[in-house]
């Protein structure tokens, strides 16, 4: 397993903004309303892994036994939460997108947008915090270890 690339997020997140796009674009009458904290559900998944982001960094600094297996499966957690980040982040910015231009025009549109920036805004923490996760549980330099 190798840790997440840059691509592998811009991949992730071209995929969200096309298709939601194009659902945007052929079925925006048909979509029910989105609820203004929609995105709120990634903040919350950020938020706790930044709590594992600074446990799992404590522990490592500190000496204290860390399984394999554990790191493994924060790393996993990280790995696919930075690419769910980034596809929602593409799936929001593409409701931005569709949804700015016409929000003077249609109600429904002004509506959704401040849900589309708030998801926008969550699904980009949860990168963050992803990342800053699966950062934490790299192995430290050796030169950190004789200090």
């Amino acid at each position: 397993m190798h840790f997440t690339r840059p691509r592998e997020l811009v991949v992730a997140g071209l995929v969200g903004l096309v298709a939601v796009y194009l659902l945007f674009e052929f079925a925006y009458g048909q979509l029910p309303s989105l609820p203004t904290l929609a995105g709120t559900t990634l903040l919350a998944l950020a938020v706790i892994e930044t709590v594992l982001a600074f446990t799992v960094r404590s522990r490592v600094r500190e000496g204290r036994v860390v399984t394999g297996l554990g790191i493994a499966r924060a790393v996993a957690l990280a790995k696919a939460s930075s690419l769910l980040g980034a596809l929602m982040l593409g799936a929001w910015l593409a409701g931005v997108a569709f949804l700015a231009p016409r929000a003077s025009d249609l109600t429904a549109a002004a509506d959704d947008l401040p849900a589309a920036i708030v998801g926008a805004a969550c699904a980009a923490v949860l990168i963050g915090a992803a990342l800053w996760l699966e950062y934490c549980c790299r192995a430290p330099d050796t030169a950190d270890r004789d200090e």
